[in-house]
């Protein structure tokens, strides 16, 4: 197969995962915060900060590193896998010794128990079998399908269970570890591999990944600092509220663009050798990449009310305003977004780290101010503000690495963008003159109501515009190119 009939089959294999993995994911969301209060919540989400902030700064990027990799031998794997398994216990006995004084500095007793049994994650993180990256390097993405899904079932399960039975926080915390578990056991399952204890080839993974693990350093700083100072600054119940508006506003955004960014980077770095290639790739892709994001990302703000009613409960009413205003900017900032895995493919890791580097001296002071100011909406304002201006910078990044003008980008995604502005603007309207409402039945007939609506206005504006535009290359193209190879596939059967 081809690059890219290979990078659509991908594709496709992730998309079905991810349709399980996060209706799981978004149905297990909403069972917790039905039992669980906002302040349970903050308290875990503070825990895994700490424990993300941890587990970058030490980062290797080895998955990276064997990916770019020429011909990797079993010798790179063994060796891959003893430099993750020694940084794993090694992360494990800090953290468990740092648990304590954390608890302390944040005056929260329930963190300790929280960081202790969070920091067996970590161990357990070191042993997944390197040798499943092989999968990613060609394009095969079954056995990824097989790796999620059943690591997300066994957290999912683990979770509810745990929070049925004893209504705790600690259901957050036991899926975690469960969805850990499952992973090392199912990396060896679906890519059996011997490993053997040996230091050799460090050299060269240290080689190419000093400057990625220096960005995401910098990088998990850029998007984590703020809980710190929530939890410093404001209640559990406010880093709550901002803990899962956060990750239902990027829930809509990820997941429509899921497919793609799970297989381009190694469908970038197999074509990193040829630049006029590799430039008409990240085209077509980004544009592809724009045309799922926002739709879904708008689309998820203009009914966040509704949503958070429907599924979430009166108690959560607060974190409606968190998901519009994040929701809008998350689907904004995939302008460009491609620049990280087309950075790695070409090698320009030093690049990056750059680029990560001035977004956080301009995001620390900005949303500081905002938080310590005018507290949570401060907060969202300025997450707004720096990540409009994320997406322009992200942009120039990839014309500094494949001579593709910012202007040129915008171009590319501007049908997207007016049927997206044509979304927003219609379905607003819609909920404007539909009365409020308090019914479950009723919510559940506004939100599918909205929700058709909203998909008719972008697509119907999207085909008027490309028809109007004389029929370009682009994502609708691609669409039906998908549509024609699926129809003749059925035809066939």
């Amino acid at each position: 197969m081809s690059i890219a009939d290979r990078l659509v089959a991908g594709s496709l294999w992730v998309t079905l995962s991810r349709i399980i993995v996060n209706g799981l994911s978004m149905l297990g969301t909403i069972v917790l915060a039905r039992y669980l209060l906002p302040s349970d919540f903050g308290v875990v989400a503070l825990a895994t900060t700490l424990l993300a902030v941890v587990t970058s700064i030490t980062d290797l990027s080895l998955s990276e590193a064997l990916i770019r990799h020429e011909d990797p031998r079993e010798s790179h794997f063994s060796a891959a896998w003893t430099l993750g398994a020694t940084r794993g216990l090694i992360l494990c006995i800090f953290f468990a010794a740092f648990a304590y004084p954390a608890s302390l500095i944040y005056n929260e007793p329930r963190l300790f128990g929280v960081l202790l049994a969070l920091s067996l994650s970590l161990a357990m993180s070191g042993l997944v079998n390197p040798r499943k990256i092989i999968l990613q390097r060609e394009l095969i993405f079954r056995q990824e399908f097989v790796l999620s899904v059943a690591q997300r079932v066994a957290g999912f399960v683990a979770a509810i269970g745990v929070v049925i039975i004893y209504q705790s926080y600690w259901a957050l915390v036991v899926g975690t570890l469960v969805m850990q578990a499952t992973n090392v056991v199912t990396s060896y399952l679906v890519m059996p591999f011997r490993p053997r204890v040996t230091f050799s080839h460090m050299r060269e993974f240290f080689s190419f990944s000093a400057w990625i693990t220096a960005g995401q350093i910098v990088n998990t700083l850029n998007w984590r600092f703020d809980y710190l100072l929530i939890g410093k600054l404001l209640d559990r119940s406010a880093i709550g509220y901002y803990s899962l508006g956060g990750q239902l506003a990027m829930m809509a955004t990820r997941e429509a663009t899921a497919p793609l960014t799970a297989t381009i980077y190694p469908a970038f770095a197999n074509v990193r050798h040829d630049a006029q290639r590799l430039a008409a790739a990240y085209s077509r892709t980004q544009a592809l990449l724009t045309a799922a994001a926002l739709p879904a990302g708008i689309g998820m703000a203009v009914i966040a009310d509704p949503l958070v009613r429907l599924v979430l409960g009166e108690k959560w009413l607060p974190a409606i305003f968190i998901i519009q205003a994040l929701a809008s900017v998350y689907a904004l900032q995939t302008l460009g977004s491609l620049n990280q895995p087309l950075g790695m493919a070409l090698g320009q890791t030093r690049t990056l780290f750059v680029r990560d580097t001035q977004m956080l001296l301009v995001r620390i002071p900005v949303i500081s101010i905002g938080l310590v100011c005018w507290g949570l909406p401060g907060l969202i304002f300025s997450r707004v503000l720096t990540g409009l201006f994320s997406a322009v910078v992200n942009m120039v990044v990839v014309e500094r690495l494949i001579n593709v003008s910012v202007r040129a980008q915008l171009l590319a995604n501007f049908r997207a963008l007016a049927s997206s502005a044509v979304l927003a603007a219609g379905v607003t309207l819609a909920d404007h003159y539909i009365s409020v409402q308090t019914t479950q039945t009723g919510l559940v007939l506004q939100l599918a109501v909205l929700i058709c609506l909203g998909g008719t206005l972008y697509c119907g504006f999207s085909l008027f515009l490309w028809i109007v535009m004389g029929r370009p290359d682009g994502p609708e193209t691609e669409v039906r190119k998908l549509a024609f190879k699926a129809l003749s596939k059925v035809s066939h059967a």
